[in-house]
């Protein structure tokens, strides 16, 4: 990055708790006098936007989710311009979306405009900067998934506005370190995709052929399984599992989670908790040895060995062993792309909707079946094999993990003056503009992001 600015010559008191401070020569202005309120409708011929939390306000199309779409009375939904801005369901969350270019969204979300358009660039990231969105908890109504931005009294609170001269130079300034942050992070998450590649081409090969280079094989009947070894079997999931519904507890379990990044886990540690509340009465117990599916995510191929007694909310179904098993084992098999292919065909058909994978369903699912002693011999095998890439991709994680936050300060800092970055971008290099995609999030980051669109919620999305 380049060599840290310092803070701005003078000050003065914002008048406003978040803020407080701001440069002497910065301005105050009521968010009312600098932003207008669209509520444009019946335009039902353009194109459906979602707010996300990752990407902005962006076409519905181009944001994989599995929100359940109400495709009627589009003339209903309000107008978006490219370059307004949008306070979604959520907002409070991941501060005020920006939009990416021209379409429609629910009523339900505030649609602003700016009326000084050179503050645009500012304001987009003043809006996703970490000490406003905890400025808007203030403003919440609601509670649960009803909560909302009450904008009449958002519209009397007051932000900092920057000279013109200013503005631009935090602009180029933060432009700057992003494109370099962005950059760092995709050779990282370049080479944790390469990293996986190789785990998954080690864990295939050894769930589904053993680790007999010269075995025999034989058609396995199943198209998507090919051929495996000969002495192996290929039968239905309700041969090996059976669904538990249990809910007798002792009263000392601890609740779990199941997560495609962490497996099963005390939902405490989760980085994501839950908005929704889940009574006591309605979780199940898991056993050491269960296989855990979270119902809503086969398709990402949660699956997840128990290694320890647990509730489990009704958002999982537990599978439990019909007979001597190594439900690790399992758990690579129903991690491979093949089988989340397969996952999501009976989730989803050949439509797209939020639909559970079903205990009737994962029952009829083929299912390979070395003998016990050649299951404990692939996971040991599989384990000792991607050692190396599991260290190499979580120190990875773990650096984009920093840069991301380091960014967030710095964007936190600069945006409301606390560092003064004129000359720093007064001496920045022209730099072409990058045609890379940009930087990814884990699937998991994807499904726990906001995805609202039309106004409907993802059901079950988040546990």
């Amino acid at each position: 990055m380049t060599e840290g600015p310092k803070p701005y010559p003078a000050y003065k008191p914002a008048g406003v708790p978040w803020l407080g401070d701001v440069p002497e020569h910065w301005g105050m202005r009521r968010t009312k006098t600098l932003l207008r309120e669209r509520t444009e409708k019946g335009h039902p011929d353009e194109p459906l936007l979602a707010a996300t939390q990752t990407k902005g306000v962006v076409r519905k199309e181009m944001y994989e989710n599995r929100t359940v779409l109400a495709l009627k009375d589009l003339h209903l939904l309000k107008l978006v311009r490219a370059g307004d801005f949008v306070i979604s369901l959520r907002s409070f969350q991941g501060g005020i979306e920006y939009a990416r270019e021209q379409g429609i969204i629910s009523p339900a979300y505030t649609v602003l405009y700016a009326s000084n358009k050179d503050a645009h660039g500012y304001l987009a990231r003043l809006f996703k900067s970490r000490p406003y969105i905890e400025n808007l908890f203030q403003f919440v109504t609601g509670i649960r998934q009803g909560q909302n931005i009450d904008y009449t009294k958002l519209g009397r609170s007051e932000l900092p506005l920057p000279p013109s001269e200013d503005q631009s130079a935090i602009v180029r300034y933060l432009d700057h370190v992003d494109r370099r942050t962005r950059k760092y992070i995709r050779a990282k998450q370049k080479l944790i995709g390469l990293l996986n590649e190789q785990k998954h081409a080690i864990i295939h090969k050894a769930v589904t052929r053993g680790l007999d280079p010269n075995v025999k094989l034989k058609p396995s009947g199943v198209p998507w399984l090919g051929d495996v070894p000969e002495h192996w079997e290929v039968v239905p999931a309700r041969h090996l599992f059976r669904a538990v519904t249990r809910r007798d507890t002792r009263g000392d379990e601890v609740k779990l989670s199941v997560t495609q990044k962490h497996g099963l886990v005390p939902t405490e540690e989760m980085e994501e908790s839950s908005n929704q509340a889940v009574s006591y009465d309605r979780f199940q117990i898991c056993h050491s040895g269960d296989l855990v599916l979270n119902k809503y995510k086969a398709h990402l191929g949660v699956f997840w060995a128990a290694e320890r007694r647990g509730l489990i909310t009704p958002n999982y179904t537990v599978f439990r062993p019909a007979q001597a098993l190594l439900t690790k084992y399992f758990e690579l098999l129903f991690h491979l792309p093949a089988y989340r292919d397969a996952f999501s065909m009976t989730v989803y058909g050949v439509t797209e909707g939020m639909s559970p994978l079903y205990t009737k369903d994962f029952y009829q699912i083929a299912v390979l079946r070395p003998s016990f002693a050649e299951q404990e011999e692939i996971v040991r095998h599989v384990t000792c094999q991607t050692t190396t890439q599991n260290a190499v991709i979580e120190r990875a994680g773990r650096e984009i993990a920093v840069l991301r936050e380091y960014r967030t300060r710095l964007v936190a800092d600069v945006v409301t003056g606390k560092l003064d970055v004129r000359e720093a971008a007064a001496n920045l290099p022209e730099e072409a503009e990058e045609h890379e995609g940009p930087e990814t999030e884990a699937p998991e980051e994807l499904e726990e992001a906001n995805e609202e669109a039309l106004g409907s919620e993802d059901a079950e999305g988040q546990e």
